[in-house]
């Protein structure tokens, strides 16, 4: 068969997004290799559960499409939602759960470098449709619990001027499984959250319906499944829910490290039970031409929105402890310059839109 040694830009570029999925799976808990596998060594399971995102749906504004193409500053880069929910059943994942872990993965497709920022989970923002208005403004991880993956993916292309199209989301209940079929992960206990994550264990415990063993002492430690799913659950030390942000990320970047060490077969028969906690806009057919190229990837930085310097918190009302974002303009921006290296990036009018709203209605309550 006759085959061309040149390809155009779109192929270049289609070819570049798959080889980076993998990874990009592979940052959230590693669940999507042992699902290629079982799909390979047991052709009649259905596989995770799959989405198909309208991007008409996804609210991309047309200047970030623009910005998207060869010579714009966001050319070259595949961004994907990552979600963790607190979904206890199958349905749960679909809708009706809150994205208690949201995380962006911007993946440099010719340096391989991959950039996390975790969106804060309280942070005041326009979630979209809710409670009969056709926007509605309140904790961000409110949006997957209104309308699902598509929600959730819209409400952060509206707010942070981004062009996201695929995300994975997974259920608590296949962290534990996954990093107990791996033997533990190592991770470095601070003599301040032993206790908070034993108390967590006790309700991790009775979801999971499982026996839990007390962490002992600090220090850096082999941590099963119920540990180490507690772990991420931590929020009652200094830092709050930035501090857990950060825990979640090194809980990632732990998992990652063991199962590289893990042979295939290991990794098929671990993940078997865990096929029905992925859910996702991407499609099995096209990770199965990525395995082995893990490699090129690796995380370079990671971060967490709002920015540091450009947030508060407060109580806003009946809607409760948020995390605002001061300027909304300037979170944007840093965002991108932080994913993009894009010094001179202008928001949209919408994202100045929202941010004025953010600031009418939260003002009143962050007043001294």
């Amino acid at each position: 068969m006759a085959t061309s040694g040149r390809m155009n830009s779109r192929q270049r570029a289609a070819r570049q997004k798959r080889k980076i999925i993998l990874f990009v799976f592979e940052i959230i808990v590693i669940l999507i290799m042992a699902v290629i596998l079982y799909l390979v060594m047991n052709k009649t399971s259905e596989g995770p559960k799959v989405a198909n995102l309208d991007p008409k749906n996804l609210a991309i504004p047309t200047e970030v499409i623009e910005k998207t193409e060869e010579g714009g500053t966001m050319h070259g880069y595949m961004n994907v939602a990552l979600f963790g929910l607190d979904a206890e059943t199958d349905s749960q994942l679909y809708k009706g759960s809150r994205s208690d872990s949201i995380m962006i993965a911007s993946v440099n497709l010719d340096t391989g470098d991959i950039k996390l920022v975790s969106v804060y989970r309280d942070s005041y923002l326009n979630i979209g449709p809710y409670k009969g208005n056709a926007e509605y403004y309140w904790k961000c991880n409110t949006a997957y619990a209104a309308g699902g993956a598509e929600q959730a993916v819209r409400m952060l292309n509206m707010n942070l001027d981004m062009d996201i199209t695929d995300f994975v989301a997974v259920g608590y209940k296949g962290l534990s499984s996954v990093i107990d079929g791996l033997g533990g992960i190592y991770l470095d206990i601070t003599q301040e959250e032993v206790a908070h994550l034993n108390n967590y264990q006790i309700g991790v415990s009775a979801v999971l319906k499982c026996d839990y063993t007390p962490v002992k002492e600090a220090g850096y430690q082999l941590l099963n499944g119920t540990q180490a799913t507690a772990y991420c659950r931590i929020r009652a030390t200094a830092g709050d829910d930035f501090k857990r942000t950060a825990r979640q990320r090194a809980v990632l970047k732990a998992i990652e490290e063991q199962a590289k060490k893990t042979d295939l077969v290991t990794l098929t028969k671990v993940f078997n039970d865990c096929i029905g906690n992925i859910y996702t806009s991407i499609d099995s057919k096209d990770i199965l031409d990525l395995i082995g190229n893990i490699a090129k990837y690796s995380i370079v930085e990671e971060a967490g929105f709002p920015q540091e310097d450009l947030r508060t918190t407060g109580n806003i009302g009946a809607k409760g402890s948020c995390v605002i974002p001061q300027d909304l303009e300037s979170n944007v921006i840093w965002l991108h310059q932080f994913l993009f290296d894009d010094d001179d990036y202008t928001v949209t009018d919408s994202v100045k839109e929202y941010g004025s709203v953010i600031e009418a209605e939260t003002s009143q309550y962050l007043r001294k």
